[in-house]
């Protein structure tokens, strides 16, 4: 399995809404850089909370200096307003703090894939 690819599968792993076991080697330090990456993108998209509410999926390519290279939808909401809040919180949350060494690629950057679901107005 290529290295990018692992690195991918792991975040969702990371990620995932079921509880899972963790791998052994997986460190404190790169735990905390994902779900912060999570995190911010999360509450830089609830700061502008849409009418409607969904989830969509997104890849982040972040630089080793924690700079946003490339945000992409990979699983839209159905909803093009949706989408587009989704991406703007992922770029209103750059830059991120660098990414642990053990997530870098051979190019400098790390990917990761996950969902970000927000909530509608009350």
């Amino acid at each position: 399995m290529s290295s990018r690819l692992s690195r991918a599968c792991l975040c969702l792993l990371l990620l995932s809404a079921v509880p899972a076991q963790a791998e052994p080697s997986v460190s404190p330090a790169v735990r905390r850089w994902i779900a912060t990456v999570v995190t911010r993108i999360g509450e830089a998209g609830q700061s502008s909370t849409p009418a409607r509410a969904g989830t969509v999926e997104i890849r982040l390519r972040v630089a080793a200096d924690g700079s946003l290279r490339d945000v992409a939808i990979e699983r839209g909401s159905g909803s093009a307003e949706l989408d587009a809040r989704i991406l703007a919180a992922a770029r209103a949350a750059a830059p991120f703090g660098p990414p642990p060494r053990a997530l870098l690629t051979e190019d400098g950057t790390t990917e990761l894939s996950f969902p970000v679901h927000l909530s509608s107005k009350r």
